[in-house]
C-alpha cells in the first residue's frame, strides 16, 4: 500500500473490555485472517485483559472510530525492555488501519513503555505482512523452520508445518525513522 493513498487515516487504540472479546474472536477466526494468525481461545484473551504483563487494545477507525481490528502486545513489564508484538488484526484490509495501527503501537512501546526493542514472529507465507513490517522499519532477524503445525494432511501422521520469520526494530531505529518524517501519524 502506498502510505500517501490513505493520508487521513484516523485510528486510535483503547483498551479491550470483556464485552469486546466476541469480537475479537470472530476477527480472529475470520478465514480471511487465518493465514496470518494463530488463533487464541477466549481464555487466552481474557488472560491477556488482566495480566499486567499484556496490553490488550481495541483498534477503532473512521470518522465514528469503530471497531476496526485489536492489538496485543506481550512482555510490558520485561526487565529486559523487550515488548512482543503478540497480535496486530485489522478488519478492513487496504484501508491504511493496519499501517497506522502499527505506527500507534511503535508511539506506545517506545515513548509510554520505554521500551528498547519491538519484536513479532510472522507466518513465512504472510508476505503482506511481512512487507509492511520491512516497510515501517522492521530488521528481519531469522527464521524458525517449521515452527508451526497447520492444516493436518490426510494422514494425521504427517501435518503440515511452516515457519516463522522474525522481525524486530530498536528504538534507536524508530528514531531515526523519526527523523526523516517516515512515523507521521496522519
Amino acid at each position: 500500500m502506498n502510505p500517501a493513498a490513505h493520508p487521513a487515516v484516523r485510528v486510535r487504540l483503547r483498551p479491550t473490555r470483556p464485552a469486546d472479546l466476541p469480537y475479537v474472536l470472530r476477527l480472529e477466526h475470520d478465514p480471511s485472517n487465518l493465514p496470518a494468525v494463530l488463533p487464541w481461545e477466549l481464555a487466552q484473551h481474557e488472560a491477556a485483559l488482566r495480566f499486567p504483563d499484556f496490553r490488550h487494545f481495541m483498534l477503532e477507525a473512521g470518522p465514528g472510530l469503530e471497531p476496526a481490528g485489536f492489538v496485543i502486545l506481550s512482555g510490558c513489564r520485561s526487565p529486559h525492555q523487550t515488548i512482543e508484538l503478540k497480535r496486530l488484526v485489522s478488519h478492513h484490509k487496504g484501508l491504511g488501519h493496519g499501517r497506522a495501527a502499527l505506527r500507534l503501537v511503535k508511539q506506545l512501546v517506545f515513548d509510554d513503555l520505554q521500551a528498547h526493542r519491538l519484536w513479532f514472529e510472522v507466518r513465512e507465507r504472510s508476505v503482506a505482512t511481512r512487507t509492511l513490517a520491512e516497510s515501517e522499519g522492521f530488521v528481519l532477524e531469522g527464521r524458525l523452520r517449521d515452527a508451526v503445525r497447520t492444516v493436518a494432511d490426510v494422514d494425521a501422521d504427517a501435518p503440515a508445518r511452516e515457519s516463522l520469520l522474525l522481525l524486530s526494530m530498536l528504538t534507536a531505529e524508530c528514531g531515526t525513522r523519526r527523523a526523516q518524517r517516515l512515523e507521521l501519524l496522519g
